[in-house]
């Protein structure tokens, strides 16, 4: 999800969109002002913008006066890559010990906040803390590119203008505000600031005075950053009090072409197929659910409610989504999920000859790049269901060879 932790996160996450694209990914809006040309002129254009939205000259001059292009951020921006790892290694390599140990620290250390959080906002501590931990690792890597710069560069490229450049005005609408200063404000390479990662825009709208200081600053105070967070979460539509994934063990026999997030029944009709929780119980039986198998048929199974959905508010990436809402209930207690046997995931080169072949048989999977995205999945189950296969969204080996 970022460019920003350690070497280690950084080759996990290369190619999990940033927030600020994953929100976006099905409709960027048209540039405010026009991208491209000289990027002297472009600050210009900016400025002229910002004194035409009603921003005082002295405050325009003087938030745009450090302002320049960042060939890193376009550099970061390009080397976004792929990483093929299926959901049992990912997660494996993501949820280590140290980081179960340091947010179960956490959820000790910030109790109070957390119960705020919860009564507040109706988010579940867990959730908080995963993506805490996933986006920063607890705060410690934010990021170290200028925000402004970013925002200002990525508004300049002509690739997705509309997306970037109201975050700038946002930034501009913060610094008004005291919680932004565009010489030294630092964080990922698309723009998002602090503990969780939030986009200028987000904190304006969603963000939270968590420690009483008159401020809204994400980088520094968890409190200020975690509840900013739930409140976001809530603007996105998380429902309080309910929960989002569990472990579910599924019975021989199983139809697996109901899999997949976009088929949901209630949980008493899953209940009446056989689906039982592997830890606990089933939710309501009136709820709606979808049954969710990330590595296919022989790997683990889960149940997956409506908060689930708002995961892909945040990130749009199915592996991250389902990582990180797993490793928000282990750090609530629930058991190492069960790994089974599944089939290893396919390489590049294989993925996108699969999508290509998809493609010619008349499948929309996006773009050729050997991502197993929501298209490329469900092309793939149907494929499966044609060919007699289990259908369980999962490309495999004998999948390419049959096609």
């Amino acid at each position: 999800m970022r460019t920003l932790f350690s070497a280690l996160i950084f080759a996990m996450l290369a190619s999990v969109a940033s927030v600020a694209q994953a929100r976006t990914a099905t409709a960027i809006p048209p540039p405010i002002v026009q991208c491209g040309g000289d990027f002297a002129s472009y600050v210009g254009r900016m400025k002229q913008e910002a004194l035409r939205r009603g921003h005082a000259p002295a405050t325009v001059d003087a938030f745009f006066a450090s302002v320049r292009f960042d060939q890193a951020t376009i550099n970061a921006d390009r080397a976004q890559g792929i990483f093929n790892k299926g959901f049992v290694d990912f997660s494996r390599s993501l949820i280590s010990q140290y980081r179960i140990d340091a947010g179960r620290s956490n959820l000790q250390k910030y109790r109070a906040v957390f119960d705020a959080v919860e009564s507040r906002y109706g988010v579940s501590r867990g959730v908080l803390v995963a993506f805490w931990a996933f986006e920063t690792d607890y705060g410690a890597f934010q990021g170290d590119f200028n925000t402004l710069n970013s925002l200002m560069t990525l508004g300049f490229d002509c690739r997705r203008p509309g997306l970037f450049q109201p975050q700038v005005f946002a930034a501009l609408r913060l610094y008004e505000k005291g919680d932004f200063d565009p010489a030294t404000t630092t964080g990922a390479w698309a723009g998002e600031i602090g503990m969780v990662q939030m986009l200028p825009g987000d904190i304006l709208d969603s963000g939270v005075d968590g420690d009483g200081d008159g401020h809204v600053r994400l980088k520094s105070s968890a409190a200020d950053a975690l509840l900013s967070g739930a409140n976001m979460l809530r603007k996105l539509g998380w429902r309080a009090g309910e929960p989002w994934i569990e472990e579910v063990i599924l019975p021989q026999g199983f139809d697996y072409s109901k899999t997949g997030t976009h088929q949901k029944m209630r949980v008493g009709d899953w209940a009446a197929m056989g689906v039982q929780a592997r830890d606990g119980q089933l939710a309501a039986s009136g709820m709606s659910a979808s049954v969710l198998v990330p590595q296919g048929h022989g790997g683990p199974a889960f149940i997956a409610y409506p908060n689930f959905d708002v995961y892909f508010e945040w990130n749009q990436s199915f592996t991250y989504v389902m990582t990180a809402a797993y490793f928000a209930t282990r750090l609530e207690g629930a058991p190492v999920f069960n790994a089974g046997n599944p089939s290893p995931p396919l390489s590049g080169s294989q993925m996108r000859a699969l999508q290509q072949k998809l493609q010619a048989r008349g499948h929309d999977v996006g773009a050729i790049d050997g991502i197993l995205g929501a298209g490329t999945r469900l092309a793939v189950q149907k494929e499966q269901m044609r060919l007699g296969l289990i259908a369980d969204s999962w490309p495999t080996l004998e999948l390419l060879n049959r096609l």
